[in-house]
């Protein structure tokens, strides 16, 4: 039964880091472009490995997402959330899911601001973990 728990939270992260202020893409203009092309870069040269622990500070909360740069910070209910762009800065107050996340290990809810936060995707996707305990004990039964 656990692992159809697991098995059910890490589909429902998949799901979520589908969702993201690149869905509701405004009309690109040149400078967006021009942005976006030096986000990339930044972040393909400090692009973590998988499964590492990265500062809260550089991921967009809003698409689960390690960005490689310092993002906008949220203060909302005492607590700093961050995201990448006035979309997400937007979002962030609004939509619980940009808030708390499932820890794959213990399977609570969480706050991503008080969040073990680790890199599992290729493309930057992140996890959060409640500690960074749960993220090794996560480690040694799923590997």
């Amino acid at each position: 039964m656990k692992l159809i728990i697991k098995t059910l939270s890490i589909a429902a992260l998949a799901a979520v880091l589908l969702i993201s202020c690149e869905s509701k893409k405004p009309e690109i203009t040149a400078k967006a472009t021009e942005n976006n092309e030096s986000t990339k870069q930044m972040v393909q040269n400090n692009n973590p490995k998988k499964g590492k622990n990265v500062p809260k500070n550089m991921v967009c909360m809003v698409n689960d997402t390690y960005m490689g740069k310092e993002q906008i910070e949220v203060l909302f209910e005492g607590k700093i959330y961050y995201g990448c762009c006035n979309m997400c800065k937007e979002k962030i107050p609004k939509d619980a899911r940009a808030r708390y996340a499932i820890d794959p290990h213990s399977l609570k809810k969480i706050s991503k601001a008080d969040a073990y936060i680790v890199v599992i995707g290729n493309n930057n996707e992140v996890a959060y973990f409640e500690n960074e305990g749960n993220y090794q004990k996560f480690l040694k039964e799923n590997t």
